[in-house]
């Protein structure tokens, strides 16, 4: 027995090391494409393309070039909610999600390479490949997280769920050094600077892809049981799967609460290298080096917030970091153009709490789902993470095109950690946790 158990305890630690990789595999997308180089670069695309006003029309409809990336990011999320149900719950029932994480994260990693096709005024080229891309991840990134409750035991989720993301966020930091020396010495490489934006842009695509591949192999498959239903086809899918978490309120009520501070926090990811670029009139290079320093205080604050989860619990901690991003945030509103090191000073305050908050949200959902039921809850709960998050984009990309000035879009942000903080703080965890059918950890 002692044997049996010291072998399962191995296979789940290759496990958990070969789910760590996948982190690191597409972390380098969100960092190297969506927070640093596709904003500021598609929307200089956009911009010339637009007209004598500023604006471009696709399909005829005409839109502020400003606007463009942040309406892009809000559309991606409409294909990832249609599709991250259906996927969900056909990895619930069939046991596979292995081919269906493979077929997501190489769909993504396409249409980021194909990135290095962006160039003169193909903004609708861009803005598609990243639609592409962000719904790829989205499906990815739903399937990964569902293997969380798989692969670790409730003592174990905080403290494996923050490695994933310190492993997300040291990848970033290392492919951000590489962009760094590329942008910034691109001469000396023989390379325009636009092309050595498209060249980092493809490079992410290529890492994400390469590094999928050890997952793959360390992850297992748990069959369904025999004689379980297909997947329902279309919109029914997506009804059942909200029908099925009503049955769990006080699941329900976290995954609200999460999606509406996340959506915060992935606009501001999102939108951040614009509003350094366009508003405040720093270089590429300053935007790089802000974000590679988030790159490496996120890796240090994601482990130590898990610390603090062990010592104050798991919500507590993520109460506390709500309270530092509206902080942070509202300072962001005054800070001075051309003036980089406050900047940085920003930077730090966001690096602290980014990874933290993010990776013990997932780790706390983990303990709210129903058992069986991962990948299809996990569809639900990747809605709102990664980037992937509608409502954030839509009102920084509304706010932008109704009054012209980024500092009023940035501002507009605090109300969504204001509000997921009261929405948070409403939600019984102890209890949440018993109703799911799950046993309840010490603290939490």
């Amino acid at each position: 027995m002692g044997t049996a158990a010291a072998e399962e305890a191995a296979e789940r630690r290759r496990e958990q090391r070969g789910w760590y990789v996948y982190d690191w595999a597409c972390s380098v997308y969100s960092t190297s494409v969506l927070t640093v180089f596709l904003g500021p670069y598609l929307t200089t695309v956009a911009e010339a393309a637009a007209d004598a006003d500023g604006f471009v029309h696709p399909l005829g409809i005409p839109v502020r070039a400003g606007s463009f990336f942040a309406y892009s990011v809000s559309l991606s999320v409409i294909v990832a909610v249609l599709v991250m149900p259906l996927v969900g719950a056909a990895a619930d029932r069939s046991g596979r999600k292995k081919p269906l994480l493979a077929a997501a994260a190489y769909t993504g990693a396409a249409a980021t390479a194909c990135m290095f096709l962006l160039d003169g005024d193909r903004y609708l080229l861009g803005g598609a490949l990243l639609i592409v891309a962000n719904a790829a991840q989205s499906v990815a990134m739903m399937l990964y997280n569902s293997y969380l409750p798989q692969i670790a035991p409730p003592e174990e989720r905080d403290a494996v769920s923050s490695r994933g993301w310190a492993f997300g966020y040291a990848a970033g930091a290392l492919v951000l050094v590489a962009n760094l020396v590329l942008y910034l010495a691109h001469d000396s490489f023989g390379v325009s600077e636009t092309t050595a934006v498209r060249i980092c842009l493809a490079a992410a695509g290529l890492w994400w892809g390469a590094f999928t591949l050890v997952p793959l192999r360390r992850l297992r498959d748990r069959r369904s049981s025999p004689g379980e239903r297909a997947t329902a086809p279309g919109f029914r899918q997506l009804a059942a799967t909200v029908r099925d978490m009503r049955r769990h309120p006080l699941t329900l009520a976290f995954l609200l609460a999460y999606l509406v501070y996340n959506d915060g926090i992935q606009t501001v990811i999102s939108q951040a290298s614009i509003y350094g670029s366009k508003e405040l009139g720093l270089g590429q290079s300053t935007l790089i080096g802000a974000v590679l320093l988030v790159q490496v205080l996120a890796v240090a604050g994601a482990l130590l917030m898990g610390r603090l989860a062990r010592t104050y619990g798991t919500k507590r901690t993520i109460l506390g970091s709500l309270v530092a991003w509206t902080v942070t945030l509202a300072a962001g509103y005054f800070l001075p153009a051309g003036a980089p090191v406050w900047f940085f000073v920003l930077a730090s305050g966001i690096g602290l709490v980014l990874g933290g908050s993010q990776a013990l949200s997932r780790s706390l959902f983990s303990h709210l789902v129903p058992p069986g039921k991962e990948a299809e809850y996990f569809s639900a709960y990747e809605v709102s993470d990664r980037g992937t998050s509608w409502l954030g984009p839509l009102l920084f990309g509304l706010t932008y095109q109704l009054t012209g000035s980024y500092r009023d879009a940035i501002i507009s942000l605090v109300a969504f950690f204001a509000l997921g903080f009261v929405l948070l703080a409403r939600v019984p965890v102890r209890q949440a946790i018993s109703d799911a059918g799950n046993p309840v950890p010490a603290r939490i």
